[in-house]
């Protein structure tokens, strides 16, 4: 309806609501006696109805969309219609020295009661129609809470929302048989699968913001076995921050199915050590590099120097960044592989960098398999380049991103990264700089990553491959590896090999089970086909061995383990003479060195 067709019709509808609550009144007083109204009650029902739309139009009466009206709208009528009451009864008591009290009441009464009952129609009728759920998807919220509450009046206020909330689960006793907005609480969250029957649900909204990652998996264990697409509201800590608001709704991620908390970071000691400071990047395109450049540029360095192999993701993040903190932060680029000695010493004794955050690496376990040769170069020698420089320079403090697959090494990739611990870890020993190592599990969505593979096969329709059904691994998110990697740097002290702790692990295909019903279908939708373990692979990945772990935690969630290696000599000696091996020599050579380092018992 247009707004001049509106107007329109609650003009004419208040003017007749006036005038017949004025002589209803006057009938109640006298019955049977309209056919001898007073000239005074004539003028009165004018001066009435006059006032009425003068108080209406200050209160805005005409445009307030009254299919959302609430007790601030109630309160406008009763204002409107009292003023207008007491103009008429003023005007009686100028023109006639008398006032009609008990007829000026009864038209207060009836005039209010007709006045807000046609407005407040409006909105009775929406709401019936609304909770009919007539041409939408009926939604089960997960939560009666004030999040939970806020989402149904948001879905109930939105005509054109394709969602109608038809029911509340709640595990709070008292809740239990209550009603909100007319939409029952219908039980807990263990009955959520029966409610989904009883109330043919078609979407799920999980309304608990402050929910821990532990309680998510928990609920999302009952949701999966609705085969119910389940959706969820930000977390407390993104609401808090102003990121996103309650009624942005998203669909739960695996990250939220961990079963551990994210990482909060030292953001006071983390400030003292990189505000200010020259900061490079190695492998600043990959996934955990570009991720510690978003981390770190929020704590504003002087400069960030992000150093590639690849030109198209330097070019990528850089672009970001810029888009991001423009101006606020200096931004260089260098496009360097880690294997070119000179170059890295160029580059780094023309930064000057306070802080080396060193992510540049080859991380695919088969194909480092196949090519033991290139993982020594970029794992190893790489990795002595940039420390060797970053000693002879004076870098302040150099943090090595390092892998799970270092501990009792079974495969090349891993082996390579051991040994490059061990070249940090002997640096460290003999340099002023502060070398340190961050060791975590598998990275969610990082690149290689199990999670893009599965997403990939879900879209052409499976099946998913897992290589063994009892294989797990711990994993974390791609910002928890990089707050990691700068926590790190603000709390290094030297030959430390930070581990976060990562929980419990998580099979592979328990994952792969619930990306299927993240992504929308069934357990019987996508097949998940098993190949058997890659030459390499492990069925269980460790963080620490057991010689290594120290119960004592130097930040909440993060532990540290120092181990020693061999000699350096023998890791030079090999890489003179690495070239001049067999493939199979190389890896067995390579396997052997990586296990026998020796562990210091001392907590740092």
């Amino acid at each position: 309806m247009s707004y001049q067709k509106r107007l329109s019709l609650l003009f004419i509808l208040d003017s007749f609501i006036v005038l017949t609550s004025v002589y209803i009144s006057y009938w109640f007083i006298r019955p049977g006696l309209l056919q001898d109204v007073p000239s005074t009650l004539v003028l009165s029902s004018l001066i009435l109805l006059i006032s009425h739309h003068i108080f209406a139009y200050i209160y805005k009466l005409y445009v307030k969309a009254w299919e959302y009206a609430s007790i601030m709208e109630l309160i406008n009528i009763f204002k409107a219609v009292s003023f207008s009451v007491i103009v008429t009864a003023s005007v009686q008591w100028i023109i006639d020295g008398d006032i009609y009290v008990r007829v000026l009441a009864i038209t207060w009464m009836a005039h209010m009661l007709l006045i807000g009952g046609s407005r407040f129609a409006w909105r009775v009728v929406r709401d019936q129609y609304l909770l009919t759920g007539k041409g939408k998807k009926r939604v089960l919220i997960v939560g009666a809470g004030s999040a939970g509450t806020m989402v149904a009046r948001q879905l109930l206020r939105n005509q054109d929302s394709e969602l109608c909330p038809v029911a509340f689960v709640d595990d709070d006793p008292k809740k239990q048989r209550l009603e909100i907005f007319n939409i029952p609480i219908a039980g807990t969250i263990h009955e959520i699968e029966s409610i989904v029957k009883e109330y043919t649900i078609h979407k799920i909204i999980i309304a608990i913001p402050s929910l821990k990652r532990s309680e998510i998996s928990t609920i999302f264990e009952q949701c999966i076995k609705t085969n119910v697409k389940t959706q969820i509201i930000p977390l407390l800590e993104d609401l808090i921050e102003g990121k996103v608001s309650v009624n942005q709704l998203r669909d739960v991620q695996v990250e939220d199915l961990l079963g551990r908390e994210s990482v909060r970071l030292d953001d006071k000691g983390i400030s003292g050590t990189v505000t200010g400071k020259t900061i490079l990047v190695t492998g600043a395109g990959g996934s955990i590099g570009s991720e510690i450049c978003r981390q770190v540029i929020k704590y504003k360095p002087k400069k960030i120097v992000l150093l590639g192999h690849g030109e198209n993701s330097i070019y990528h993040i850089e672009m970001e960044l810029l888009n991001c903190f423009k101006n606020k932060v200096e931004l260089l680029t260098e496009i360097a592989d880690i294997q070119d000695r000179d170059k890295i010493f160029s580059i780094i004794e023309h930064h000057q960098p306070t802080i080396v955050y060193h992510a540049a690496a080859h991380k695919h376990v088969p194909l480092m398999e196949r090519n033991p040769e290139e993982a020594i170069k970029n794992n190893i020698i790489g990795t002595k380049n940039v420390v060797e420089a970053s000693d002879t320079f004076g870098v302040d403090t150099f943090v090595m991103v390092s892998t799970d697959k270092a501990v009792n090494p079974t495969n090349v990739m891993g082996a390579t990264k051991r040994v490059a611990e061990m070249i940090v870890q002997h640096y460290a020993s003999i340099s002023k700089t502060k070398f340190v190592a961050v060791r975590f599990g598998n990275v969610l969505g990082s690149r290689g990553s199990v999670i893009p593979l599965f997403k990939k096969q879900i879209q052409s329709g499976g099946p998913i491959t897992v290589t063994h059904p009892e294989i797990t691994r711990y994993f974390m998110t791609i910002p928890e590896a990089s707050r990691l990697v700068i926590q790190a740097g603000a709390l290094a002290k030297g030959e430390e090999i930070f581990v976060l702790d990562m929980g419990e692990p998580v099979k592979i295909v328990d994952l792969a089970k619930n990306l299927i019903v993240l992504s929308g279908y069934s357990l019987d939708d996508i097949e998940i086909k098993f190949t058997g373990l890659r030459p390499g692979e492990k069925m269980y990945e460790e963080l620490l061995n057991e010689n290594e772990v120290q119960q004592e935690q130097v930040f909440p969630k993060i532990h540290i383990g120092k181990t020693t290696g061999i000699e350096f000599g023998v890791i030079q000696s090999f890489i003179h003479r690495f070239e001049e091996m067999e493939k199979n020599e190389i890896r067995e050579t390579l396997l052997s060195y990586a296990n026998k380092s020796e562990v210091e018992k001392s907590v740092v």
